[in-house]
């Protein structure tokens, strides 16, 4: 029977059964349960279906969030699935790392008077997205005729993996080259285990190979091939850049290069995708800090102290120079991490970094901060106290302060525009100023969201279609055959 918006209304948003966290802190297993069918059907009960829709514009991907959630409503959880991902091709990525807070539930009309109320948006896609692939229901979706056009796209994370899902549904021959030994992404080496199981990113990308998407792993661009090497040679029509933004800043103070510093890049690097977390099954060169200091604020910063602790840290202290309001990482992330006993450190930035005569990070001396006028980004300014400094013990400290672009590519496309910080220059569609060559996510915007990146690899599989369509019908109208590939 169909409920009323009175008796809508009158139900109460359903969380997700956790791991407690005294147990879970010591192992990498997944944090939240995830969703029962019953506790799914319930929440997808919350939803009033507004006539406005503001979850949908709130979504940088546009999935059809009321239409989804009406599926499950009626227990049809497969189709749920299959809907969401006509606009969304990595649905069980998304409903784990998205910050849904400040996208789509951030506007949700449940939510206006207290975003804790939100229709659990999120949690749903989690769901079908997992009840999927659980119950072996996936389906290969329907793909037109091939094209003859072949586009190259560097890098497998969200970005590159939305572009390739939406031209391989279009008819074209699409290559994906990936640094790593596995793809994904940051999706792989950034997001730790218990955030981000493995295996949800390797269904992911096998859905992609079902429907033709070709990968290539060990293929470092700029080194084993370049840009113009792709056009020329390989007879790519298209090359999509979807690299990221992976170069680590350090914070240039005394002791920033002693034993033990490491940026958090590389520590999550070794423990994700080098399965040091797997030890000892697998033998990953990595040091494990007893008393460890995290620079930064961020879910980065959040993920690689959740880390520490469950390779056997003894204490971890997140240091950051802002108040916890004006944290960028997720609250529910910041959340966990004060659940698992981590220190923070807020209104505090390090000064200098002690060592030992053998080299070896010892301590850290930190300022305090408090905060002033609102700078440029509208937060209010941190401003050190005078003479407000403290001392703590730490034998490694893992730097996340943020990342730069990683110049190998553009140094070796000189012909491509880039900006003073090094990020690739594109229009609102992802065309750079190199006669098709697109590019999108970090490379383009700097460290930003999973599903930012998706949105600009879905702008640029638009704009990769429409102008290879356009030069496919003017070489028609010009009475020229239209050629299987540009190879």
């Amino acid at each position: 029977m169909e409920l009323t918006a009175k008796e809508r209304m009158a139900i109460e948003r359903h969380g997700m059964a956790e791991q407690p966290p005294d147990l879970r802190n010591r192992n990498f297993e997944e944090v939240p349960y995830g969703y029962t069918p019953e506790e799914a059907v319930a929440e997808a009960q919350r939803c009033l279906s507004c006539k406005k829709m503001p979850c949908i514009s709130g979504c940088p991907v546009e999935v059809p969030i009321p239409e989804f959630i009406a599926l499950v409503a009626e227990k049809k959880f497969a189709e749920a699935a299959r809907l969401i991902k006509t606009k969304n091709v990595l649905p069980a990525v998304c409903g784990r790392v998205c910050p849904q807070e400040t996208q789509c539930e951030g506007v949700c009309i449940r939510g206006k008077k207290d975003i804790r109320q939100a229709v659990a948006i999120g949690n749903l896609e989690r769901f079908v997205a997992d009840y999927e692939r659980e119950n072996n229901l996936m389906e290969v979706p329907r793909i037109k005729d091939k094209n003859g056009f072949k586009v190259a796209v560097i890098g497998s994370g969200p970005s590159g993996l939305t572009v390739a899902g939406d031209l391989i549904k279009l008819g074209y021959e699409v290559t994906i080259y990936e640094a790593f030994h596995r793809g994904g992404g940051v999706l792989v080496y950034g997001i730790p285990e218990f955030r981000m199981p493995k295996k949800i990113v390797e269904a992911e990308i096998k859905a992609l190979e079902d429907l033709g998407v070709k990968i290539f792993y060990n293929s470092v661009i700029g080194r084993l091939y370049k840009v113009d090497y792709l056009f020329n040679i390989m007879g790519f029509n298209a090359v999509y850049i979807g690299v990221g933004a992976g170069l680590p800043i350090f914070l240039d103070i005394p002791g920033k290069n002693l034993n033990g510093v490491f940026s958090a890049n590389e520590y999550l690097t070794r423990s994700n995708l080098m399965k040091s977390y797997l030890f000892p099954k697998y033998r990953t060169p990595m040091i494990v800090g007893k008393k460890v200091a995290v620079l930064g604020g961020g879910n980065v910063a959040m993920d690689s102290a959740r880390t520490a602790i469950r390779l056997g840290a003894e204490k971890v202290t997140i240091v950051y120079r802002r108040a916890r309001e004006q944290m960028p990482a997720r609250a529910a992330e910041v959340h966990h991490a004060e659940e698992e006993k981590i220190d923070f450190r807020l209104l505090s930035s390090p000064v200098e970094i002690y060592g030992n005569e053998e080299g070896w990070a010892t301590g850290m001396k930190c300022q305090r901060y408090e905060l002033g006028e609102p700078d440029e980004s509208g937060r209010q300014r941190p401003v050190p106290i005078k003479d407000s400094f403290f001392e703590f013990e730490c034998d490694q400290v893992l730097v996340s302060i943020g990342g730069q672009a990683n110049p190998l590519i553009t140094s070796t496309t000189p012909d491509m525009k880039v900006n003073k910080w090094g990020y690739i220059e594109v229009d609102d569609w992802g065309r750079t100023n190199k006669e098709y060559v697109y590019a999108g996510g970090d490379i383009v915007t700097g460290a930003a969201t999973v599903i930012s990146a998706m949105g600009a690899g879905r702008r640029a599989a638009k704009a990769i279609h429409e102008d290879l369509m356009k030069e496919s019908d003017e070489t028609i109208s010009a009475g020229v055959p239209k050629v299987e590939s540009a190879s």
